[in-house]
Formats: C-alpha cells, structure tokens, sequence
C-alpha cells in the first residue's frame, strides 16, 4: 500500500545530559535588591557592549580579539566576570547563526512549494503527497507576490549569513521594567576544585548565597575580600540532595540570579552538567522485559512487556491528587514508588 508512515527502528533515548534546579530568594532586604539591580545593571551593560562587539567582528572573530575583550571588561569588572560575560556572548552568537541558518531553510522550502503550486494548472489536485495548484486565480495571484517577497527575503538573510552578521536582541521592549531586568547580567559557570564550586556566586551548604562584587561596585561589600552576601537564604527542594553532594566536593555549579517582574520576586538557579553515561543496547534492555507505563491524572497504567514489545501484564495504581501539597506528595510517592514490576 502506498502512502503509509515508515515506522522508524526503536533505540534507547540517552538520559538528560544536564540539571537546573531553583530557589526563590525570599526576605531580601531593600540593600539586597539594590546591589542585585545595580551589579545586573552593570554587567549587562558590558555584556551588550561585548555582544555588540562580537557581532561587529563577523566571522573575523579569532582568539586575539577574543583576549582583548575580555581585557578590556575585565578592567570594568574582574577576569572571572569577564570571562563569563565573554562565554555568554560567544553562545548567543552562535545561537543567533543556527537560528539564521534555520531561517534561510524555512524560506527555501516555502519558495520551493510555492513555485511548485505556481507552476501546477488552477485547481489542480495534489499527487503522491505533491501540493496540487491553487483552488482560484485571486489566490495564484496573490502567491505569485508572496513569492517574490520570499525571494528577496532570502536573498538578504543568505547575503548577511555569508558575511557573518547576525541581528540579537538581548530583551524585548515591551515592557521597560521587563526590559531591563531581561538585560541584566547575574550569572556565572562553575568551577570544579573552587569553594562550594563556584568562586564569583557563591552558595553554602546552609544556604547562604554570596557574589564577588565586580571592581566599580566593591564599596558596596558587606564582607571580606569584595564579597556581598545577601540576607535571605536559597533552599533547593528539587534534587537539593544532589546539588548539596556536589558543592560538598567543590563540583562545579553555575547560577544565575534572575528577577521575575510579573511575580515581583528573586530566584536563583542552579545547573551542572551530568557525566556521559553510555547508552544501553536495546537488545540488552529487552532481554528481561520492559515496563510501559501511561500517566493519567488520577492514575498509572502500566503494562509489563515480553522481550518483544508484547504486553503480557497489565497493572494499575490509583493516587488522589486532591488536597494539601503534603497529601498530594505522599500518594503520588507511593504510587510511583511501588510500580516496579516482576
């Protein structure tokens, strides 16, 4: 039969290569949140500046100038903040080139199928999934310009892509607050073997969460050698395990400090990356069976599957979602915790 879905070989997903994790900030005191805007307002300054940069380099850019720029923001903040600020707009620019490369594949293929209906007679139908012409002249005619649209479209993306322009925005101006605390700059990579396991944003085991003022700001320190520590404490209930094993033995964790202006409140967020793990065969992951489980909102379904994908047992688990977050938690545990299957 023709037409019909090629159903692609089975394979093993990987695991997540990272984690992110977060924590609002709560009982920030008003000094708090003053040298949060004004070391966010700072560092993204530098940090539009250097994109600003980036983009202007093209595809020039080389490792030379790479160095002068952060020599140049690190007399306007410190090595570390420059370096992470330097990272940060080398990602965006290359996110910006694989967006743009994206873009120009969207247009080919939009001229591609237009030319391909322009071409075909008024009204006439499609074939082996080809698009068939256009159901009136009105709309062949109204193509025909969209077309030309595209045309000149692609040819000014292709023209700045070969040149190596790209077009970033870092925030929207929609809103001016919103704005503004889309452009700040709080965040930095961890450091595998420094304390806790990030030297410029740091946070202790109890939660104490304290950042290494850049120079301009170091007046402003509450604590020795141009730290600021801020009076709140960040509390990680999601994987809090995990992340207290890692800064436990200096593990590199990055955080960002971010505002949320809709909510009117401080998080912070913690990431690091997971080490590769090889994938199992699936020949290997079949041999004693899988278990295929359905979520629902009031319950499990589960099936236990043959090494050929055959379901051989069905089970269900019933959890009540209803209530406290306390009562919510507990059945929901219980339900996931007890579907292992023999």
């Amino acid at each position: 039969m023709g037409g019909l879905r090629q159903v692609t070989a089975s394979f093993v997903v990987p695991g997540p290569s990272g984690v992110a994790i977060r924590s609002s900030l709560k009982g920030l005191t008003g000094q708090d949140e003053t040298v949060l805007r004004l070391v966010g307002a700072l560092l993204g300054s530098l940090a539009s500046r250097d994109l600003r940069a980036r983009c202007a380099a093209g595809l020039d850019h080389d490792g030379e100038q790479w160095a002068r720029r952060k020599q140049a923001l690190t007399g306007e903040s410190s090595s570390r903040w420059a370096g992470s600020i330097t990272r940060s707009t080398h990602e965006q620019w290359a996110l910006a080139r694989r967006g743009q490369l994206a873009h120009i594949q969207g247009l080919q293929a939009g001229i591609e199928t237009i030319t391909h209906r322009l071409a075909q007679p008024v009204g006439a139908k499609g074939f082996k999934g080809a698009p068939g012409g256009y159901r009136s002249r009105r709309e062949w005619s109204a193509k025909s310009r969209r077309l030309h649209v595209l045309e000149d479209r692609l040819e000014q993306v292709r023209a700045d892509w070969e040149a190596g322009r790209v077009r970033v925005v870092r925030g929207g101006k929609k809103q001016r607050l919103r704005w503004e605390a889309e452009r700040w700059f709080l965040q930095f990579d961890g450091e595998s073997g420094k304390r806790y396991g990030n030297e410029t944003i740091r946070i202790t085991p109890s939660g104490e969460v304290s950042i290494k003022l850049p120079a301009p700001l170091a007046g402003l320190a509450n604590a020795p050698h141009g730290r600021y520590v801020l009076a709140c404490r960040a509390l990680f209930r999601h994987r809090g395990g995990q992340w207290a094993d890692r800064i436990a033995v200096n593990r590199a964790v990055a955080y960002r400090i971010h505002y949320d202006v809709g909510r009117n409140r401080w998080y912070v967020t913690a990431c690091w990356q997971n080490p590769p793990v090889r994938a199992v065969p699936l020949q290997a992951a079949r041999a004693g069976g899988l278990v295929g489980v359905d979520m629902n909102a009031d319950h499990l379904a589960a099936w236990r599957l043959d090494e050929h994908g055959n379901p051989v047992e069905p089970r269900r688990f019933d959890y009540q979602l209803d209530g406290t977050a306390p009562h919510r938690t507990a059945p929901h545990s219980t339900a996931t915790h007890n579907c292992g299957m023999p």
